[in-house]
Order: C-alpha cells, then sequence, then structure tokens
C-alpha cells in the first residue's frame, strides 16, 4: 500500500459541491504555474500560516493538492487565535511536544475544499462543501514517533462514517462569510479574495475556522438545548462524545413543559440515569452513518438507538421529523450532527411515570434506597395497584438517621418500611378523626392479618392536609396523586407498634398493671399471643378497688389469684375501639378462660363486666387504640375480678394485717365467715336470714389491739362472740342494698355505701346497741365509722378511722372487709345513763298530772262556792214552779 497515491485517487473520486455558484464580482482566476504553498509565501499576510503547515507537515499536501480551495487565516488572524489558543501559540513558539501535530493538522484540513470555487456566493443561499477533514478520535497520550509516510494525506474514516466534515458558506452584507450555521448567519469573514494559486484557490479570512467539537461539547454549548444539558449526566456526555456517526435529533427547551412537572424534577435528580439513557436512545440514530439535512428525501423512516421509528417529511410548511418541527437542521460535530426539533419525539407512555420516580423527585432518596435495600421497590412501582404511601423526606430522614434506626436490608427496617404503605387511595376528604387504616405490614402477631395505623384529623376542613395526622406524625404541604398513588410527606418515620408490654410501659397510669404482669410469669404470653386486646385498669382502678384488694393480688401469695385478673382483662381477639363500642357482639372470651360482658348504652358509653366476681361491678372502657404487635390495648376505669378468683374476707383480713382479729373471729366460732362458706349446720346462724348472706368484717388492725389484753379476751368466749358480732355485718345477697343508685354502675367496688349509712350487726337483734354508723367528716374527708346511740364517754372506744377497704367475692360477691383504726367495744351504758334519765323522766311526769289534777280540783271548789243571781226581767214560764 502506497499512502502517497492513495489520498490523490480518494480526493479525484469525491463528490462535486453541493451548488452552482452565482458569479461574483471578482474575476474569474487564470491558470498558473503557481501551488498554494507558492501563493502563500508570496504573501506576507500568511508567514505564520506557512509555519503552522510547515510544523504540521502538510506543505507537501498542499503541493499534491488540485482543485481545491484553502480558506487561509491572515496573520492578524492567527495572531487573535493565539491569545485563546495554547496549541497554535505552543507549535508556534517551538513549545510543542508532538511531533506528529495531528490536532493542529486536523484543524487546519478544515480550512481546505476538495473542489475550486469559482465565485462567492451573493444571494440568500447558504452552500454546503465537504472539507478535507475526516474527524478521528485524537491520539492520546500525543505519540513523539515521527510521521510513517510523507506526505500526508486526508485519509478517508474516521467518525463521520468515510464522510468529510461540513463547512457553510454564505453572503453576507457586502462579502461573504465562511463557516456560519444552517440560517447563513454568524461565521468568519472572507476578507481577500479569490486568487489563484494553480493548484486551487486562496481566500483570505479574518479568523480561524474552528472544526466543530463532539456532540457532547455541542450540547455543553447551544442555550437551545440547555434543559437537556440540566438533566444529562456524566454517562450521557460520554456517549455523546465517544459514539460516532451518530444523528441526534434533540428537543428545544420549549419542548420539555409537555412532560409533567414532576418527572421533569426527577429528570433532574440524580437517579435518572436509566431514563436518560432511554430519551438519548429514542432521539438519536446510530446505523453507521451520518444524516444531515441533505439526505431527507421523501419517505424516510429512521430508526432510533431504542428502536422507535422516525419518519421525515418534507411540507411546505417546512421539515418535520414525526410529529416535531425541524428547528434547526445540521449542526455539525466531529462524531456526527445534531438536528434541533421543537418537542419530544417519545412513544405514548416511553416514560413510564411509577412513584418512586416521584419519591426520587421529591427529595426521598433516602426513603427510596431503603425500599431497594429490602426488596420493596414493588410498592413504588405499581402503578396498577392503589396505595397511599407516607413519605419522610431526606431532610427528616437525616434526623432520624442513626444508630438506633433500623440497618439497611434488616427484617426490622422491612416491617418500619411497610408500616408507611396504606392499600387504597385515601384522599383527605376520605379520612376520618380517629379511623384506623389498614397498612401493608402483615404481622405474625395478627394472625397474618395488616397492622393498622392511627388517623387524625384536626380540623372539620378535611382538605387541609396540614390538619391530617398518621400514626402521630404529621403532614408537611400538600399531598401529590400519582395515577394509583396518593403520597403524603409526613415530619417523622413511622415505627410499628411495638409488643404490648413495651406499648404500655411509657404510660405511667398503667404502671400499677404493669409492675402485677412482671411480678408474674404471664408477661412473656401476653408479649406473644397473636391476636389480643388488653383491657388494661388505670392506677386509679386499684385505688378504688381497695387496698387490701391490691394488697392481696400483689402479695407472694396471691400469685395466682393475680395472674387470673390479669389474664382476664386479655380477650383472645383483636377488639378495636369502633368494634368495642358499635359492634354488634356483647360477650368476648377471655385468656383466662371466662367471658366479659359488653353493654353499650344509646350516649355512646360503653361497660364491660367480669363473669362473676363483685356483684353489679361494671368498668367503663375508655377507648385507647394503643396499637400493639399483637392487637390493641384499651383502658378500664375499674379492675375485674373473676369469678375463678375467690377473694374470701379471710384473705382480705391477712391483706388488712389483722392477724389478731382474725384469731378473735376463729376463737369465736365465725371462721366460715374467713373462708366465705355458708354457716354451719345446726349454729344459730344457719336459718334463711343469714344462709346465704353475704358479710362484711370491720377488721382492726394489729396495733390496735397493743392496749388489750388478748389473753383476757381469747378467754372469755362469750365476751370474745360478742366483740365479734359487733363487728360483723350481714349483707343481703342483692346487690341493690348497698350499690348507689345514684351512681352509674362504676365504683361499686366498696364492700358497702359509707355515706351517713347505717348498717345492722350481727350482734343488733340482742342489744340494742348493735348498729352501726358511717359518716364522712367534712374537715377531712376521711370516714368514721361508729356504734350507733353510743354516749357517755369521750367516743375512744365507739368510733373508728376507716383506713381501707376491700370488697369479697364470695357468698354472691357481696361484703368485704372495712380495715379500721380501733376496735369497737360493744357499747353498754351506765345504769345512770341506762336507767337514771327515765326514772327522772318518769318522777318529773307524774309530779305534773299531780299538779295538774290539784289545779283542776281547786278551781272546780272555787266555782260552787260563789253567789249566783235572778236572771234580768224573772224566769221564764217554764221556769215557774
Amino acid at each position: 500500500m502506497h499512502l502517497p497515491s492513495l489520498p490523490l485517487a480518494l480526493l479525484a473520486a469525491a463528490l462535486p459541491v453541493f451548488s452552482t455558484f452565482t458569479q461574483s464580482s471578482w474575476s474569474t482566476p487564470s491558470p498558473t504555474s503557481m501551488t498554494l504553498v507558492d501563493a502563500l509565501s508570496a504573501d506576507p499576510d500568511y508567514s505564520s500560516l506557512l509555519v503552522l503547515l510547515q510544523r504540521s507537515r502538510l506543505i507537501p499536501t498542499l503541493n499534491k493538492l488540485n482543485g481545491s480551495t484553502f480558506f487561509a487565516p491572515t496573520n492578524e488572524a492567527i495572531k487573535r487565535h493565539v491569545q485563546r489558543n495554547s496549541l497554535w501559540r505552543d507549535v508556534l513558539q517551538e513549545n510543542a511536544s508532538d511531533n506528529v501535530n495531528e490536532q493542529l493538522r486536523q484543524q487546519l484540513l478544515y480550512h481546505l475544499l476538495n473542489e475550486t470555487l469559482s465565485a462567492l456566493p451573493t444571494e440568500d443561499d447558504v452552500l454546503v462543501y465537504k472539507t478535507l477533514l475526516y474527524p478521528r478520535k485524537p491520539i492520546d497520550p500525543p505519540s513523539r514517533k515521527p510521521p510513517p509516510y510523507p506526505p500526508w494525506m486526508p485519509i478517508p474514516g474516521g467518525t463521520l462514517g468515510g464522510e468529510a466534515q461540513r463547512l457553510r458558506l454564505a453572503a453576507h452584507k457586502d462579502g461573504a462569510n465562511i463557516g456560519t450555521d444552517a440560517f447563513g448567519k454568524d461565521g468568519v469573514k472572507i476578507v481577500k479574495g479569490l486568487q489563484d494559486a494553480g493548484n486551487g484557490i486562496l481566500l483570505g479570512i479574518d479568523d480561524v475556522l474552528e472544526p466543530p467539537p463532539d456532540l457532547a461539547t455541542i450540547v455543553l454549548q447551544n442555550s437551545a438545548v440547555s434543559y437537556f444539558r440540566k438533566i444529562i449526566n456524566a454517562d450521557v456526555l460520554q456517549r455523546l462524545n465517544a459514539t460516532s456517526e451518530l444523528t441526534l435529533f434533540l428537543p428545544v427547551d420549549e419542548a420539555w413543559s409537555a412532560l409533567d412537572p414532576i418527572l421533569r424534577l426527577y429528570l433532574e435528580s440524580e437517579f435518572a440515569s436509566e431514563e436518560l439513557h432511554q430519551i438519548l436512545n429514542m432521539h438519536a440514530v446510530a446505523d453507521g452513518h451520518v444524516t444531515w439535512s441533505e439526505s431527507f428525501k421523501p419517505g424516510l423512516t429512521l430508526e432510533t438507538i431504542e428502536g422507535n421509528e422516525l419518519d421525515i417529511v418534507n411540507t411546505p410548511e417546512g421539515t418535520r421529523v414525526k410529529d416535531a418541527k425541524l428547528v434547526q437542521p445540521d449542526i455539525y460535530a466531529s462524531n456526527g450532527v445534531l438536528h434541533l426539533v421543537s418537542s419530544l419525539l417519545l412513544p405514548p407512555d416511553a416514560l413510564k411515570l411509577t412513584p418512586e420516580k416521584y419519591l426520587l423527585a421529591l427529595n426521598c432518596s433516602k426513603f427510596v434506597s431503603l425500599l431497594h435495600s429490602v426488596n420493596l421497590t414493588g410498592l413504588i412501582n405499581d402503578t396498577d395497584t392503589k396505595y397511599t404511601i407516607l413519605a419522610p423526606r431526606d431532610d427528616i430522614m437525616s434526623i432520624f438517621d442513626g444508630p438506633d434506626f433500623p440497618q439497611p436490608g434488616t427484617e426490622e427496617l422491612k416491617r418500619l418500611l411497610q408500616y408507611h404503605f396504606l392499600p387504597g387511595k385515601w384522599l383527605p376528604s376520605k379520612l376520618k378523626n380517629g379511623s384506623l387504616l389498614e397498612t401493608a405490614l402483615e404481622e405474625p402477631g395478627l394472625n397474618g392479618g395488616r397492622q393498622v395505623l392511627s388517623v387524625e384529623v384536626h380540623d372539620e376542613d378535611k382538605k387541609k392536609v396540614s390538619n391530617v395526622r398518621f400514626g402521630g406524625a404529621g403532614t408537611i404541604g400538600d399531598h401529590v396523586e400519582i395515577q394509583n398513588t396518593l403520597v403524603y410527606f409526613i415530619s417523622h418515620p413511622l415505627v410499628p407498634p411495638p409488643d404490648v408490654l413495651e406499648a404500655i410501659l411509657p404510660d405511667l397510669d398503667l404502671s400499677q398493671f404493669l409492675a402485677g404482669v412482671f411480678s408474674t410469669s404471664k408477661a412473656e404470653k401476653l408479649r406473644t399471643t397473636p391476636a389480643t386486646s388488653l383491657l388494661i385498669p388505670g392506677n386509679a382502678a386499684f385505688t378504688r378497688a381497695g387496698l387490701l384488694v391490691s394488697a392481696h393480688l400483689l402479695s407472694p401469695s396471691a400469685k395466682d389469684d393475680l395472674e387470673k385478673v390479669i389474664m382476664h382483662h386479655a380477650l383472645d381477639s383483636v377488639q378495636y375501639a369502633h368494634q368495642l363500642i358499635n359492634g354488634s357482639q356483647h360477650s368476648f372470651a377471655t385468656l383466662e378462660g371466662t367471658d366479659v360482658k359488653v353493654d353499650r348504652l344509646s350516649n355512646g358509653t360503653t361497660y364491660v363486666s367480669a363473669s362473676g366476681g363483685w356483684a353489679g361491678m361494671k368498668a367503663e372502657v375508655i377507648p385507647r387504640d394503643l396499637l400493639t404487635q399483637t392487637g390493641v390495648v384499651h383502658e378500664l376505669s375499674d379492675l375485674l375480678i373473676p369469678r375463678s378468683v375467690h377473694l374470701t374476707i379471710g384473705k382480705l383480713v391477712k391483706a388488712a394485717k389483722g392477724n389478731t382479729m382474725a384469731t378473735l373471729v376463729n376463737k369465736a366460732g365465725f371462721e366460715w365467715v374467713l373462708n366465705g362458706t355458708a354457716p354451719p349446720d345446726g349454729s344459730p346462724w344457719a336459718d334463711e336470714k343469714y344462709g346465704d348472706a353475704g358479710w362484711t368484717l370491720l377488721c382492726p388492725t394489729d396495733d390496735a389491739f397493743k392496749k388489750y389484753n388478748l389473753t383476757q379476751l381469747y378467754s372469755d368466749i362469750d365476751n370474745l362472740r360478742t366483740i365479734v358480732s359487733q363487728h360483723l355485718i350481714p349483707m343481703s345477697p342483692s346487690s341493690e342494698d348497698y350499690l348507689d343508685p345514684d351512681r352509674p354502675p362504676l365504683h361499686n367496688d366498696r364492700p358497702l355505701l359509707f355515706e351517713d349509712a347505717t348498717y345492722s350487726t350481727l350482734r343488733s337483734p340482742s342489744s340494742a346497741y348493735g348498729d352501726i354508723v358511717f359518716q364522712k367528716k367534712t374537715d377531712t374527708n376521711d370516714y368514721i365509722v361508729g356504734i350507733k346511740g353510743a354516749r357517755g364517754t369521750d367516743g375512744e372506744d365507739d368510733s373508728a378511722r376507716i383506713l381501707s377497704w376491700g370488697r369479697s367475692t364470695t357468698s354472691s360477691g357481696t361484703g368485704g372487709v372495712v380495715q379500721i383504726d380501733r376496735l369497737l367495744l360493744p357499747y353498754q351504758p351506765s345504769i345512770w345513763y341506762e336507767y337514771g334519765a327515765p326514772t327522772a323522766v318518769g318522777v318529773v311526769g307524774i309530779l305534773s298530772i299531780c299538779a295538774f289534777f290539784y289545779g283542776v280540783r281547786w278551781v272546780w271548789r272555787r266555782d260552787t262556792t260563789e253567789a249566783t243571781y235572778e236572771p234580768v226581767g224573772g224566769f221564764g214560764r217554764d221556769d215557774e214552779p
């Protein structure tokens, strides 16, 4: 292969110029024996150009050419150019380290046409010529080896598919410009007219012609495609730089407004790389050759890299590419050509807008990244299923993204993220305050059911998203609707409900119940049993139940009773507030084994009562909807005691620290009262009156017996029985006899009423001083109990202060123990108080009667001894004798 002969053959086969020129006013040059090099040498205005031609080894090339045109920059043009081009400056100053100087040679060949101009244009036509520049990828790094075959001729090939780079020539004012755009604008002015140089034509120009850069550079420099430049990333730029024979149709900036604003935000994000490559592929043709506008023939159809077809249609109004107008054709590049079009060339639904793209565009990239780490991308790419997404933005996630936050890829994180997705499209107008919405989290603790999320709506204007809260998290800004998906931006990540014990731990008002749970072996069962509802009495409920009940249940010996009470508060089904309040079910099984009953009033109040336990006792349900892994927690106003728990008077006496009183009761023969059993057959109390009765025992503390001789008390059985009888109150089996009728069926957790109430004791049938009276002291709000009618002493042995109480569940659930601070000794008044006053009253009465009759007699006698008088006028006829 002989390179010196190859270029001549190629040049001889080159295509003729595209257009016929109008003869200019300049004369047509006559052939001479000169060459282009001679012409340049003869003109001192080209001295700098000659130096560049020599150092780029192009002198032999110019001598070999025949019938060419050389647009030669003058010295002044080169002087200006070297100020902004270091390559030319270094070559002129002999500082270049590149022996080959290929880049310089490529730039100089761009000034040469492979044909001879006969004249310059004078009309508005823009003429296109092929230069001797065949762009190719530069040698990097530059080679220091000498050129292989001088002289160097332009060899077809390179990055334009074997085509030479184009150059436009257009008339301009009083002359012509070379290197214009497709509309004949800009370019370099021709300042020196046509000069015949023998083997070509020489024209002087006032600036250097810059060869078109690659498409990446074109895009970065062209203001008409500033939006495309804004959204593309380095990978797309690299493709535009490295891909050869590329025909690119890019929409102008105005065309992008047809896209959804959120889609544009997504394309502007760092996550749209795949879509950007897709957009480029839909607007690029790479079929092995470059398609300039000269090739736009009728019926031409181009296939893009993506596979969509672009129909080229020429109309009187202009050229159309598919449905877009060709705005500017042929922006030349070293590796192809750029055509500007008026609209996007996207097939229908080409850029499918998914929730993921919306989230990324709206600054939820951290949230999306976490979803990818646990393979939940299906939730944000499913456009067919309706979902409501609760998404925290990146600035929110940065606050909570600490060591306590679940790590990417973990099951804990997966549960947390699923809790942010609600099946269905929940617009603000559909949300109701206090409602519970199912989430995408399928909870094993709910037997595979969906975990729910609470909703708060704080304003009647539900269209205002700022008034809506999900799971305690506020909403920020407006919601976004994406086809079947709705997105709310929330103020903090949502945490799925914890286990039941962890859920109630922060609530101090439930601490007593929680302490009871941890003192038993039932904590783990409550934590892990699926699908349960816990009805928890607050701390005030334990106080109202009486300190004796609480003390008993929390004592080590009552562990079994406490466990039954705890499990009786756990329903074996999930019952949210709306189900308890508005449901039709009236009986619910508990984990303890018995049922609880629910009563619903018309005013919305809901009561729950235990199976057995205290007669007439009910607790109000305070709906909490405190969600847990295994169900829900509600609060109760009062404690529920199931029928399986036997709260006997003996147990309550023990809790009241009344061991001494218990001994007295036993020694007096009332041990059956302590045990909660019926009176023994044959005993004085085994009749109809006491057979089914409950009992309330007034129980003095052990300290109350310190001043008494217990030995003496124990030795006198009759006196002992009298003392015990004074402290035993028989209760009717019917709860109506001691429940407050003016109260709702709550807080009836006392053995009996304390407000100004009088009760008969077991001593009442045999003594006028057997009854006892309860009163409330207004100054201290304490309750006192005393023997009715007792008087004549300082009262220390006749009344006592009530310390605490507790109801029993035996004997039909009536009665219990009242703890008092003193022993009530049976009252027996002195002889003076018993007989003195009645005798004195009788004597006074007799004397009063005697005095009355004496006075009557005296008055009578006085009347019969006084004189009488004859009536005036005499006697009547009937009076005469």
